[in-house]
């Protein structure tokens, strides 16, 4: 019974830690997802305006 009370604090600790650092990786993840989806849409928006600049020129 000694083992487990000296035991139980560092395995609770380490589980703390494990889903915390767990938690940070998927926000993580998450934000580089929604990040590169955002830059996706800003360079298709970019496109869109450019072909439009160009057939305005042409057309003039």
């Amino acid at each position: 019974m000694e083992y487990i009370e000296v035991l139980l604090p560092s395995i609770c600790v380490g589980a703390l830690f494990y889903f915390v650092m767990k938690s940070l990786l998927n926000v993580d993840r998450s934000e580089r997802k929604a990040l590169a989806e955002a830059e996706r849409e800003a360079d298709l928006a970019a496109d869109r305006e450019a072909g439009r600049e160009a057939s305005e020129k042409e057309s003039n």
